[in-house]
């Protein structure tokens, strides 16, 4: 049954640790002082020092990420296109190269990332990040006249392998951050934590994106005069965003419980295995990472669809379908910010309902508007302030509820599970429009996401 959350009841306890007694390193480090006790929104978390930096990382890490898909499309652009040749292909080679390992390895990384430190997990693969990245024009310079292999120039199966590296590295990132957020932040201050979280998330896409280009034109010209107009600026740009984030996390002080010497022994399928049994157990955690499958699978096949709405529409062109996908990307930023400031107020479940109650609704009401621009920019802004409403939540209950040893384990199998439910929506979408029509789509997505919506939150926990 629907139920208030026991973890979204203001703490009463004192934060600092009693005379003669120690911090528990599975605890959050947040330097509250007294008179935070009883403060919601954002404050406090933005009093947080080590909060902060995790977050400043965030950025850059993020941004990087973000411009690093620039950077794939502009090398493309310059060093493989051939005159009257689209750049489509090459692109679509990178994006799976950019894919595979959140499939093959977000579940092995979790495991890791739960037998390693944490802190050490997130500056290294940050480094390491950077520094591919940073050796690609020397990468593509040495492969110079080196052939072809299999039809495609040697230095494109290079950055092929670079872009899987990078990728691969992202998988052992992104659980560790998940998981460290938990000991930093206190435990009535989560879902402002995570707001601040998925806004820059949400705003990395936008401003990753719009500004990417400009950015490395930029970076270009400050070093031309050194590598002659090479235009090895580009790599260098992302690859110091990398190393920021790395050289900012290094700043965090987070207490973790020492790993068990006996788990570095243990197969880590046998790993994969317990988080399952944990999902199988724990119906609050399983029910939050079905209702993210569904939240992101809707958005996967949004962005397939607004290619589409973009060609229907007679006020922009099929190429201008990324003002849709921003359109998005405001809303959540914008919902973001509405449920940290506001949410505690609420039940993580409560506030999953409503956002699927409303994000479902807007999704029925775009298959009235497929061909209007501004109605439709209206409705996916609200489809992403509601989308927040469930996302938000389901994450900081799956914080909340699953211990520290298990974190890694946990985010790593909804890491994997998300990638691989988002294919099934970018083949789906498509073909059922083709069949269907758009309204016929939204009108579908809508009663999905409301039925999903209704079902996991009257679902018993325990089921």
């Amino acid at each position: 049954m629907l139920r208030e959350s026991d973890n979204s009841e203001p703490l009463t306890e004192s934060l600092a640790p009693q005379a003669g007694q120690t911090q528990d390193a599975n605890q959050p480090v947040s330097g509250d002082s007294a008179e935070e006790v009883g403060a919601t929104g954002f404050w406090p978390v933005l009093q947080n020092r080590n909060f902060l930096v995790l977050w400043s990382g965030q950025v850059f890490s993020q941004l990087a990420d973000k411009v690093y898909l620039v950077l794939m499309v502009a090398i493309i652009g310059s060093q493989f296109e051939a005159p009257g040749q689209t750049i489509s292909g090459w692109v679509s080679a990178i994006m799976v190269a950019f894919t595979i390992p959140a499939v093959l390895f977000g579940s092995l990384a979790g495991v890791y990332v739960d037998r390693w430190n944490k802190q050490g997990v997130m500056v290294s693969t940050n480094l390491l990040r950077g520094a591919l990245v940073v050796a690609l024009p020397l990468v593509l310079w040495f492969s110079q006249g080196l052939g072809v292999i299999a039809h495609l120039p040697t230095g494109f199966w290079l950055l092929l392998g670079i872009t899987f590296l990078v990728s691969t590295l992202t998988q052992f990132f992104a659980p560790a951050e998940q998981s460290v957020i938990p000991l930093l932040v206190e435990s009535r201050h989560l879902l402002s934590a995570n707001s601040l979280y998925t806004t820059t998330m949400m705003a990395s896409v936008i401003i990753g994106f719009a500004v990417g280009e400009p950015l490395l034109q930029i970076a270009d010209r400050l070093l031309a005069p050194i590598d002659g107009g090479a235009g090895w600026g580009k790599a260098i740009l992302v690859g110091v965003g990398y190393g920021i984030a790395g050289l900012l996390l290094l700043a965090i002080r987070v207490e973790e419980s020492p790993a068990d010497p006996s788990q570095a022994e243990k197969n880590p399928w046998q790993d994969i295995k317990e988080g399952l049994a944990y999902l199988g157990k724990n119906g609050q955690v399983r029910n939050a990472i079905i209702q993210l499958v569904v939240l992101f699978s809707v958005f996967a096949a949004l962005a397939v669809l607004a290619v589409r709405l973009a060609e229907v529409m007679p006020a922009i062109a099929a190429s201008q379908f990324g003002f849709l996908l921003a359109a998005g990307g405001v809303g959540m930023a914008l919902g973001a910010a509405i449920v940290g400031q506001f949410g505690q107020r609420f039940s993580r479940q409560v506030l999953s309902l409503y956002g699927s109650l409303g994000m479902g609704l807007m999704l029925a009401a775009m298959a009235l508007v497929t061909t209007q621009l501004w109605p439709t920019l209206g409705l996916i802004c609200g489809i992403g302030i509601f989308a927040a409403a469930i996302g938000i939540p389901m994450q900081t209950t799956i914080q909340e509820q699953t211990p520290a040893t298990m974190r890694g384990k946990v985010f790593g199998l909804q890491n994997n599970v998300v990638n691989i439910a988002l294919s099934l929506p970018l083949v789906l979408a498509s073909v059922a429009e083709t069949v269907f029509g758009l309204p016929m789509v939204f009108g579908g997505l809508g009663a999905v996401v409301i039925v999903a919506g209704l079902s996991i939150s009257f679902w018993p926990d325990n089921a």
